[in-house]
């Protein structure tokens, strides 16, 4: 029996379940719920007002302020380090300017070394060249008089080997110029 009755009170409470609507659509308490949303809608505006948000824009504040500094702190370093890069620039410009101007200068001082040397080397050449010429003359002198005498000795002992005549030296070396003068003409 007592099963019956259970299950009549299970069918009884399903068709009451059946007929009332989802509580926070039901009419009845429209009244309490607005009242309630309205209550929870000022506390929050309440803190979001006084509490949350001064302290999100002044972090925002603060965040703009420093990304301000910063920026600005950038443009500085940009500015020292433009101002660097002229500075080495210069200083490049002026040490190659320095190295060409000493480099020229060594090159004219090497010329002019050079030409010093090529100078002294030249007039020492032109000494010895000379006195080569001269000793080569003093030779060639001293070897055309021999050749000379030697050939008047040659036509003298010729004449008087084929000839049988006898020929005085100046003779035979008045010949032997006059050959000479002849083979020098041509």
């Amino acid at each position: 029996m007592r099963l019956q009755e259970s299950q009549t009170d299970i069918a009884e409470g399903a068709g009451y379940a059946a007929e009332a609507a989802f509580p926070p659509f039901d009419p009845t308490y429209f009244a309490s719920q607005l009242f309630w949303l309205a209550i929870s809608f000022a506390i929050l505006y309440f803190l979001l007002s006084r509490w949350l948000l001064p302290r999100i824009g002044s972090a925002i504040e603060e965040r703009k302020d420093r990304i301000a500094d910063d920026l600005d702190a950038a443009a500085g370093l940009k500015l020292q380090a433009d101002e660097a890069v002229k500075a080495y620039e210069k200083s490049l410009a002026d040490a190659r300017a320095k190295a060409q101007a000493v480099g020229a200068e060594a090159r004219a001082e090497a010329e002019r070394q050079s030409a010093d040397e090529i100078a002294r080397m030249e007039a020492e050449l032109e000494g010895r060249q000379a006195e080569a010429e001269a000793r080569i003359t003093s030779a060639r002198n001293a070897a055309l008089a021999e050749v000379r005498n030697v050939a008047a000795d040659v036509a003298g002992a010729v004449t008087e080997h084929l000839a049988g005549l006898t020929v005085k030296r100046d003779e035979a070396e008045s010949a032997v110029d006059a050959v000479r003068s002849q083979e020098a003409a041509r």
